[in-house]
């Protein structure tokens, strides 16, 4: 039962890492490098993510500078960044790419921020289902006679234990979010 509960832990791992990944790709109205890590150039032909082929810095708190390891690749840089969803006009001088962030309006954040709520509820039901089918293997091993019935009602607690857990940290990771978005 203890690889079980291993395994169940392992999936609600990759539903948090999920979580922070989408919640670093959200603009919230600071200069974030993440912001990019889902953007891909196409370099010869191939694509390739954007932090693999330039500097990427934040010289001001509302400011990205990516700096291009091969200048020819500028123009190809910039035509990904406004294929892009980030919402953000590239400005480029011909040696580095500037992204200059806008603050954020009211309307904007309270969008935001509903947008947040929405995925750590995805976040949720995710691990939600884990324990779910984590549950079911734990019927399975009983229904095979291979733990009894006193180790199935103990293996259902702890995995609700487990899911109890793993749903408080979407629930902070959520919090954390959200005040980073209405903070100005």
């Amino acid at each position: 039962m203890e690889a079980l509960f291993e395994k169940t832990k392992g999936k609600m791992e990759k539903c948090l890492d999920s979580l922070d990944r989408d919640y670093k790709a959200i603009r919230a109205g600071r200069a974030n490098p993440a912001i990019l890590d889902r953007i891909t150039v196409d370099y010869y032909g191939s694509p390739t993510p954007l932090n693999q082929m330039a500097a990427i810095s934040v010289p001001e708190p509302r400011m990205l500078m990516i700096q291009p390891w091969d200048a020819s690749t500028i123009k190809e840089i910039e035509k990904a960044i406004n294929t892009s969803d980030i919402g953000i006009n590239p400005s480029n001088d011909g040696k580095v790419i500037r992204l200059s962030f806008p603050p954020l309006t009211e309307e904007r954040r309270k969008d935001l921020v509903k947008d947040v709520s929405k995925r750590a509820e995805e976040g949720k039901v995710a691990i939600r289902n884990i324990r779910r089918d984590a549950m079911d293997d734990l019927k399975k091993l009983k229904k095979d006679n291979q733990i009894t019935e006193d180790d199935q009602k103990n293996g259902e607690k702890e995995l609700q234990k487990i899911t109890d857990d793993y749903t408080k940290q979407v629930e902070d990771m959520e919090k954390k979010k959200e005040q980073e978005i209405l903070s100005i």
